[in-house]
């Protein structure tokens, strides 16, 4: 790679980094802790921006449930699912947070379709249904220096307070699911990067 980086398209422009991802082979029991500033660096290496995926059971505790509308709820809760930590610390705002949320699981919905194209899956907001279950759970939030999103989706049965569906309903393997969903959701935001980066302010051509 020369110092000007990869060319992308017409008139030699160089294309932003992606964002970083990290996929977790080993088995993480998500408890609501991870989704702290700088836990992704903790546990990968990485500095900075990075989406960190991992498979492993759920159970948020209480003192961890950010959403107030659960609360008074059932709990959140699930025996497997596939997990989706994201920070960033440019624009660390809580709406821009909550807009990452939604266009995460707008891909993921996007991801479904393609792996397993006969089945409906519906998007309500952040969440993803099937067949009258709930497919995934999420939350965006904010710490000192960073925006926080977490993403689940079910695996397979068992353990959650509601009704639920799985990959396993979709016929869907859950680490290829996963990887993917990472590598999508990253390649979705240095596009966006690559968007602002080319757009002349308001006067500046003729």
């Amino acid at each position: 790679m020369t110092s000007h980086g990869s060319v992308n398209g017409a008139r030699g422009v160089a294309r932003l980094q992606m964002a970083r991802t990290h996929w977790l082979d080993a088995t993480i029991a998500y408890d609501g802790s991870q989704l702290r500033a700088h836990w992704a660096l903790a546990r990968t290496g990485v500095v900075g921006d990075v989406l960190v995926g991992f498979r492993g059971p759920c159970r948020v505790a209480a003192a961890e449930i950010a959403d107030l509308a659960d609360v008074d709820g059932p709990g959140i809760a699930g025996d497997d699912m596939v997990h989706i930590v994201w920070e960033a610390f440019e624009h660390s705002d809580l709406l821009l947070a909550a807009h990452r949320q939604r266009l995460l699981a707008a891909q993921a919905r996007e991801l479904l379709a393609e792996l397993a194209p006969t089945a409906a899956v519906t998007r309500d907001g952040d969440d993803l249904w099937f067949a009258g279950g709930k497919l995934s759970i999420s939350i965006a939030t904010v710490s000192p220096v960073s925006a926080l999103v977490h993403f689940a989706v079910n695996a397979t049965p068992g353990g959650a307070p509601v009704a639920t569906s799985t990959l396993r309903d979709l016929g869907v393997d859950p680490v290829v699911f996963g990887r993917a969903l990472l590598e999508r959701v990253a390649a979705e935001q240095a596009s966006i990067a690559d968007a602002r980066a080319k757009v002349r302010p308001k006067g500046e051509w003729r």
